[in-house]
């Protein structure tokens, strides 16, 4: 039972961190009107409603952490919003059914827009930048956009993922019964 932990643990470690690579080294040079998709809040938001709130906590930290490390003037600002992303994610847990891509699309998107919201508030209202309406049109619905379209293609790898590892866990599970 511990290997098969070790095993989701190692699984999920290399999902972060192939994403941030992707988010950092890739999606930079595929920005579209200098817009990028939010590849760390795609993979946070999908732990999260797939594995259950505490899942969808420790991947959001991680995630943002990464993310303060290379971007981020102070450590802990992103940290904390991928952290009560993933959380709330976690909720949406027993509502979430594999076959339906519709409610991870949502959630995504919606966890897109708050967190745009959140860091134009916290980032630049803060310093007395009252362009709200430009950063919107400009910088949070266009990374929405793109980010759910992202979503497309990433999510049924991750789904396919999950549903790998949790065969796994259901067939370990059952030689001990």
């Amino acid at each position: 039972m511990k290997v098969m932990k070790a095993k989701r643990i190692a699984v999920t470690a290399v999902i972060v961190l192939v994403a941030y690579i992707l988010q950092c080294a890739v999606f930079p040079s595929l920005a579209v009107a200098n817009v990028k998709p939010n590849l760390m809040l795609i993979i946070t938001a999908s732990f999260g409603f797939m594995r259950g709130s505490r899942e969808g906590l420790f991947v959001g930290f991680v995630s943002g952490l990464l993310i303060d490390i290379q971007y981020g003037n102070m450590i802990g600002f992103y940290a904390l919003l991928y952290l009560v992303a993933g959380f709330i994610n976690g909720m949406f847990e027993q509502m979430y059914f594999d076959e339906d891509i519709k409610l991870p699309l949502f959630l995504i998107a919606v966890s897109d827009l708050v967190y745009g919201v959140v860091v134009y508030f916290l980032m630049f209202l803060l310093r007395s930048d009252f362009h709200f309406l430009y950063y919107l049109n400009r910088i949070i619905i266009p990374e929405t956009i793109y980010t759910i379209v992202i979503t497309m293609g990433a999510y049924p790898l991750l789904l396919f993922i999950n549903h790998k590892l949790e065969a796994e866990e259901k067939r370990s599970a059952s030689k001990f019964v």
